[in-house]
């Protein structure tokens, strides 16, 4: 029986219930020797979650037909703990009997760090019809790979699909950390979101938990001329993959139902590094050009989601910078006048943070608080501005950066980098007080009289852009 493919009816409250018959429907068509599922985990340094990672492959309701733990540049335990579950494994499941087996590699020192590991892996299944990419750190839902599977082989034109991230904030202890957490949680569930509405087209196929087909990777692989899928040249592999699947033709998706838990930084320096490496590599692919072996690719449909939230991010600083400096001349000259109008902003963005809050399928307490209390999100916004400088500030400069090295440095705790941004900020805050201080009072007028309304204007495009975001459909999706 042909597959049919699952189809997002949009009618308010029962959009999901539709969604999961209709995808209840295209499972029950499926054999599980349908199709076939390599399964490959590049691991670095995993032993507290490798695991659970296989624990809950191997719990799945449809299990991967074959799991290749690709151990690369470890110094702890990974490769013992992960060696416990090598070999064959008879399960019985909700969908009847399956087999798989467990495979461990240690590949010992490897340059190319998880790219490299990530080949090798293709390289051991790349007969199967599906790869699974699966991180080190990351626990799926019990029905993830049944999901995902379900969806892909519903439609050929899809070339990969992810599942729904978000971070386990259960285990997680210290003020800082669970304060991180909650920011990124809020983070993932905005851009789980935002590719939901936009008809579940993925802009980024995350390595954290993804399905591709391997069919689709070959003619990646042919049309760029490359011999591996995935090119140590970009600091976002993943992006860029996604980009190449897309260019060939393929559609990139997320699952409406697939989740899984990912690791999340917990160390204001590790989520500095992290975020700089994305956002760096982000531009890369965004910059008009060629810089290194990658090729900018700034019209490509899966960047206009990148333009955006760049565009945002300028937004954001510019309206936080110049308010502060305005206030400050305003206040020293006593020329500031309060108007109510400045609250409306605040209140919008703890709407819409309260939004997307409501629409994460696993919400508690410290979500919404992080999202109604407004302190914790505007703090957090800051530490986001830092990063973004320090990318384009690195960028820009054209100095040439490990930055895998120094994210799994910055997760050793080594680092001070994520300071940087606070400082010069500071010192720039100071230098212009300074000025501020020489100048007569016809001048000083002058620059509030015409820094007010330009700041005004801006706000004013930002909270309504603000309020069309708050007041669009979601159409029952659940992020």
């Amino acid at each position: 029986m042909a597959p049919r493919t699952a189809t997002v009816h949009t009618d308010g409250v029962d959009a999901e219930r539709d969604l999961a018959d209709d995808f209840e429907s295209v499972i029950e068509q499926i054999s599980i020797h349908r199709s076939t599922i390599g399964c490959v985990i590049p691991a670095y340094n995993e032993e507290e979650s490798i695991a659970q990672v296989i624990e809950a492959l191997l719990a799945q309701t449809r299990v991967p037909d074959a799991i290749h733990v690709v151990v690369n540049n470890t110094t702890d335990a990974t490769v013992r703990i992960a060696s416990t579950f090598s070999g064959p494994h008879e399960l019985e499941t909700e969908l009847g009997s399956q087999f798989t087996e467990v495979f461990v590699h240690d590949i010992g020192k490897n340059p190319d760090k998880k790219v490299g590991a990530l080949n090798y892996g293709y390289a051991l299944v790349e007969g199967y019809d599906y790869l699974l990419g699966v991180d080190g750190d990351t626990v799926a839902d019990r029905r993830a790979v049944e999901l995902l599977e379900a969806e892909a082989v519903s439609d050929t034109r899809i070339g990969g699909i992810s599942a729904i991230y978000s971070i386990d904030d259960r285990p997680i202890k210290g003020a800082i950390a669970k304060f991180l957490i909650a920011g990124q949680r809020t983070q993932f569930a905005a851009f789980n979101l935002q590719n939901m509405l936009r008809g579940r087209n993925m802009a980024v196929l995350g390595g954290q938990f993804s399905i591709f087909s391997t069919h689709a990777l070959r003619e990646v692989m042919a049309a760029n001329h490359q011999s591996t899928p995935w090119v140590r040249d970009s600091e976002v592999e993943d992006s860029l993959l996604s980009l190449q699947i897309k260019s060939a033709g393929y559609l990139t998706k997320i699952s409406p139902f697939a989740r899984a838990d990912v690791g999340g930084m917990t160390t204001l320096r590790s989520y500095d590094a992290q975020q700089v490496k994305w956002t760096y590599g982000a531009i890369e692919l965004m910059w008009p050009g060629q810089r290194g072996d990658t090729k900018g690719q700034p019209f490509h449909p899966n960047l206009r989601v990148r333009w955006f939230e760049n565009l945002a991010m300028v937004t954001n600083l510019f309206v936080r910078v110049a308010f502060l400096v305005l206030l400050a001349g305003s206040l020293s000259i006593g020329a500031f006048v309060f108007s109510p109008w400045w609250l409306l902003p605040p209140v919008v963005a703890m709407l819409l943070n309260l939004r997307v809050a409501l629409t994460m399928n696993d919400r508690d307490a410290r979500d919404i608080l992080f999202a109604v209390t407004l302190v914790p999100a505007e703090l957090f916004m800051w530490i986001r501005l830092s990063h973004f400088i320090r990318s384009w500030t690195r960028f820009l400069s054209r100095k040439q950066v490990d930055n895998w090295a120094m994210q799994a440095k910055a997760e050793r705790g080594g680092g001070h980098g994520h300071w940087v941004p606070l400082i010069v900020l500071a010192a720039v805050l100071v230098a212009i007080g300074v000025c501020w201080t020489m100048l007569g009072p016809v001048v000083q007028s002058s620059i509030l009289w015409i820094g007010w309304p330009v700041v005004g204007v801006v706000t004013v495009l930002q909270t309504l852009s603000m309020f069309v975001q708050l007041t669009r459909r979601q159409h029952g999706f659940k992020v």
